[in-house]
């Protein structure tokens, strides 16, 4: 099934009275269940086309979809509704409140969907479940400031799950991590895709890349070309994974 389609998909700029084409013609589908990672050279295009997509931002021509539901159709409120309700986003600056603790900054987004005590009860009851799946069950009462970047950033997985959203997008999840929490982060994306959840990610990392079911190569606004990899099973194949794929970046110019 088609989550996400994007047709002859443009975005454009105008800086300094001067026209900036960052999308050209973009064509792409997202079916149920893929991992499909965006990568390409710094202003190719990537994130504005996860911004386009998800509906942060909006084309300047062309069409996308989300199950079947046309999205430049859609109102500023019901696309707010729609992405609160239906989508999930981690992105490399990790957007926390302060004043609050982990925990609640992951059933911020719950609660503002919840409309009775009995729904707000199920929230928290999912919030403790999600922190439990991703270890970080310990850092509930814990200030933002308390805990590792790894684990904020698990924290905010679980924040965009608390809505069982139809698909995460993910703007460099793993761009402020060091090496082992980029690994303990991409296992529970891995983890999450495994269990059903659709994802879409931008990143310049060859590692987290070939986690990927699919990688996408975009360059000057264009998807040049597509690899498929595959799902992810487990590290015994990883090494392998990241020589076809680094074998393929190369011919791309990367």
């Amino acid at each position: 099934m088609e989550v996400l389609k994007a047709e002859h998909l443009c975005k454009t700029y105008i800086v300094n009275k001067r026209q900036n084409n960052v999308l050209r013609n973009i064509n792409l589908t997202i079916r149920e269940n893929e991992m499909v990672a965006v990568m390409g050279p710094s202003g190719s295009g990537k994130t504005t086309l996860l911004y386009t997509v998800s509906g942060m931002d909006r084309a300047t021509a062309g069409k996308v979809s989300f199950f079947g539901r046309e999205l430049m159709d859609l109102s500023a409120n019901q696309m707010s509704d729609l992405r609160l309700k239906e989508m999930g986003f981690v992105f490399q600056q990790m957007y926390v409140l302060k004043n609050l603790s982990v925990y609640d900054n992951i059933i911020l987004p719950a609660y503002q969907k919840a409309g009775s005590k009995k729904e707000r009860q199920a929230v928290n009851e999912r919030a403790r479940k999600l922190m439990h799946k991703l270890g970080i069950s310990e850092t509930a009462d814990n200030a933002v400031t308390e805990v590792s970047g790894g684990q904020l950033q698990r924290a905010c997985i679980c924040r965009s799950l608390i809505n069982a959203p139809k698909i995460i997008f993910a703007d460099e999840p793993t761009g402020a991590l060091n090496k082992q929490n980029s690994i303990e982060v991409m296992s529970e994306f891995n983890r999450i895709n495994e269990e059903g959840t659709t994802i879409m990610l931008v990143t310049h990392d060859m590692k987290v890349a070939s986690r990927c079911e699919r990688i996408l190569y975009i360059e000057d606004g264009v998807i040049r070309d597509e690899m498929h990899l595959g799902k992810w099973r487990d590290a015994s194949d990883q090494g392998a994974r990241e020589r076809s794929l680094n074998d393929w970046l190369m011919k791309l110019g990367w």
